[in-house]
């Protein structure tokens, strides 16, 4: 079954997403993230999805879900490089991602994590 890679930085998780997802590697995904969350005690979490065309209703979910649990274990979460068309789609689906912050870009996102982890 295919993965979708965490890379380590420092106290940060880099995700980049750069296949299509499905629902399957979408849980796998929360799966492997709350994992090295808790191994790597990460209190930043930074998932690029800059690859992806478009979005369904249960992977709007599952990105909030894991923003919701990388909170829950004390990691921020930020998304980055969201495309136009899939931004549109979360808003027509009614998606608000509460919890959720965003970037333009992963330098933008990095960015943001710095300034939480000084709050």
């Amino acid at each position: 079954m295919e993965r979708i890679p965490i890379l380590r930085m420092g106290d940060t998780l880099l995700v980049t997403v750069q296949v299509d997802m499905h629902d399957q590697l979408a849980v796998r995904l929360l799966d492997d993230l709350t994992e090295m969350i808790t191994k790597a005690r990460a209190r930043g979490v930074l998932i690029d999805i800059s690859a992806l065309d478009m979005v369904d209703s249960f992977i709007g979910r599952m990105i909030g879900d894991v923003a919701a649990t990388s909170r829950i274990l004390d990691a921020t979460t930020v998304v980055c490089g969201i495309q136009p068309a899939v931004a549109i789609t979360l808003v027509e689906l009614g998606m608000s991602l509460a919890g959720v912050r965003t970037a333009l870009d992963v330098e933008k996102g990095m960015e943001l994590l710095r300034a939480a982890a000084q709050d």
